[in-house]
């Protein structure tokens, strides 16, 4: 990572630092680029149609849907442009969590770390991928909101235990909201086979998508860890995801007066994926947004 090295924080650093207020609003076009954020030199920013490979033209396609800011110097690695929210449906996420401090437990190329910024006092950006993390704060800084998200190079599970582990009596770091947007396989999760070597299959009739396909770890399994840090959770999931599934993460006795809220992402005449609103992000749960588990 070079110069870009010292630009990403560590676990170690978060979890030491004391609880500060929140940043006060600023307008996004307040930011100067920082040379040492930029990272032109990690991937290839395409501006023509030859330039891409054939398995990325789909989704070059789509790059101002993507990034309306593309043409900027946006910068997508290959998981990223078949990984990344749409703006569009990113911002309106990012306007349902609007909090203090939101937690992106799998931010890649920070499609919606950009988004939380213009709607949250601060953000947490973590990613396991050094280039995905220079590429989101690239991309960030173009948008004007890098000073606004903190960038963390770590796995979640590692980072969410390690905070819970945090004696209460330290004053840990208050994270409102979690984002959970993890890997859901590649492009063949639609397929219902999230093999590497599974090849994606047209067809008109997809198999439901399971929370056992989530990546690292079983949705299931992810969901329960990040309810320890705060009732607050948006899951980001497949168009496709096994409805029951997602109804069954919240336990009949133990959560009986709570529900989930799912809505639907479309762009234009497509529905894109499944945004699943817990605690005080429901619709009529606002009650639940400070209660403790």
């Amino acid at each position: 990572m070079g110069k870009r090295r010292a630009a990403i924080s560590g676990l170690s650093r978060f979890l030491q630092a004391n609880e500060e207020p929140p940043a006060k609003k600023r307008k996004t076009d307040e930011s100067q680029w920082v040379e040492a954020y930029d990272a032109s030199d990690l991937v290839h920013h395409y501006t023509r149609a030859s330039e891409v490979p054939e398995h990325l033209s789909k989704y070059f396609a789509q790059r101002t849907r993507f990034f309306s800011l593309y043409s900027s110097g946006c910068l997508l690695d290959e998981e990223g442009w078949y990984s990344v929210t749409p703006e569009r449906i990113a911002d309106r996420i990012a306007e349902r969590c609007r909090c203090g401090t939101i937690l992106d437990a799998f931010c890649g190329v920070g499609g919606n770390a950009i988004a939380f910024a213009k709607t949250c006092e601060r953000v947490i950006a973590l990613d396991i991928s050094p280039t995905r993390l220079a590429l989101a704060r690239h991309n960030a800084q173009i948008y004007g909101v890098a000073d606004r998200i903190e960038f963390i190079l770590s796995d979640y599970i590692s980072f969410a235990n390690s905070y819970l582990s945090i004696p209460s009596n330290s004053s840990p770091r208050k994270i409102d909201v979690v984002f959970l947007s993890p890997p859901w396989g590649g492009p063949a999760y639609i397929s219902g086979d999230t093999r590497p070597s599974s090849p994606v299959k047209p067809s008109s009739e997809h198999p439901t998508y399971s929370l056992a396909s989530i990546q690292p770890v079983h949705g299931g399994d992810l969901f329960r860890l990040s309810r320890k840090i705060t009732n607050n959770i948006a899951y980001y999931l497949p168009r496709n995801t096994q409805l029951s599934e997602i109804g069954a993460l919240l336990d009949a006795d133990e959560h009986k007066n709570e529900m989930v809220e799912v809505e639907e992402e479309w762009m234009g005449s497509k529905l894109k994926a499944l945004t699943c609103y817990f605690g005080g992000l429901a619709e009529g749960q606002s009650e639940l947004y400070e209660q403790s588990l």
